[in-house]
């Protein structure tokens, strides 16, 4: 198999897996009333503590008008909200709310079943050599213009 070919095969791998997870991922978020996206910003906020919102852009990998638009949906419904940041009086942070707090603590344990059963097709080494290439190739790759 040529290099291309080799990078088209991987670019399908790569693809199809990823629906695979995703659609698990999305599947539950939605059953649950959210999208993936404040899904993302509650967990988070839940495992991360209070953040500005540009680093809650780059943790949930959203644009700044999208992460913008997914809290603001959050706090309309209670679950965050937007706090003074102690260390620079210019910022905010988002945090959860009580209520917030109390929905991601219930439902993120079942999230992390529905990922663990969409990766089920990786276990052991396998999984860890995995994590280790697939980490790898987003640290090394260049990217291109289009």
């Amino acid at each position: 198999m040529t290099k291309r070919r080799e990078s088209l095969a991987l670019w399908v791998a790569l693809s199809r897996a990823y629906e695979k997870v995703a659609g698990a991922s999305r599947r539950h978020a939605e059953a649950r009333g959210l999208r993936v996206t404040e899904f993302g910003v509650l967990e988070a906020l839940y495992h991360l503590g209070p953040m500005r919102l540009c680093d809650l852009r780059r943790k949930i990998l959203v644009s700044s008008g999208g992460v913008t638009l997914v809290v603001d949906r959050l706090e309309g419904r209670g679950l965050v909200a937007r706090v003074p940041d102690p260390a620079d009086r210019r910022a905010r942070l988002v945090e959860l709310t009580p209520e917030g707090r109390r929905l991601i603590e219930r439902i993120f344990p079942e999230h992390a079943e529905h990922i663990e059963g969409a990766t089920a097709g990786l276990a052991g080494v396998d999984r860890k050599v995995a994590i280790r290439l697939l980490r790898r190739l987003a640290a090394e790759s260049p990217e291109q213009g289009t």
